[in-house]
């Protein structure tokens, strides 16, 4: 490998990635691929030139996309080379990304789940509740943090404005207010 290909994997190890697909199977005869969407914002492939594929064991490599189209709830995907089913076929399984820095930028104090995700969380008082593991969409008016302390017990916090009262992304802190009950030390 010259140089210059090891700096572009260096650089795509390094960067922070946001999952926009799924690579589901082949489809069509040209080597399309159809994959689940994992993005709120499919018209964001419009107008993209490039995806950054994530293989099983977390190997990144750079493709272009040539083409795509919705069909029965999933996006196909025309990849540059890969022209054929064959070829196609050993993408199955990939996560299909773009680089933070291309996220879809969001209304003033609307977050991804992956901003959330990892947040130390603390009360208003400053007591250390514990460190986001994800963030669940439940189907109710809000999101519920699922928050793991340092004993490993899980807390349910719903992500309202009244109950998080601050959310910093950049310093990766969450302050909850919560009612008495929500949150057992």
């Amino acid at each position: 490998m010259s140089g210059a290909g090891r700096a572009e994997e260096d650089d795509l190890g390094a960067a922070e990635l946001v999952l926009v697909a799924r690579v589901a199977k082949p489809r069509g005869v040209r080597g399309e691929v159809a994959a689940d969407l994992l993005t709120d914002f499919p018209e964001r492939f419009k107008g993209l030139a490039e995806l950054i594929a994530v293989f099983p064991g977390g190997r990144r490599r750079r493709l272009g996309l040539e083409g795509h189209w919705f069909h029965g709830g999933r996006v196909i995907l025309k990849l540059a080379g890969y022209d054929s089913p064959e070829s196609a076929a050993a993408l199955a399984g990939c996560e299909l990304a773009v680089p933070e820095a291309e996220a879809v930028r969001l209304e003033e104090g609307e977050f991804y789940d992956w901003q959330l995700e990892g947040c130390r969380v603390e009360t208003v008082g400053g007591r250390h509740v514990g460190t986001v593991r994800e963030v669940l969409h439940t189907g109710g008016e809000a999101p519920v943090l699922v928050i793991r302390d340092d004993t490993g017990r899980e807390h349910l916090v719903p992500l309202a404005e009244s109950i998080c009262v601050e959310i910093d992304v950049a310093a990766k802190l969450i302050r909850v207010d919560a009612p008495e009950g929500l949150i057992e030390f």
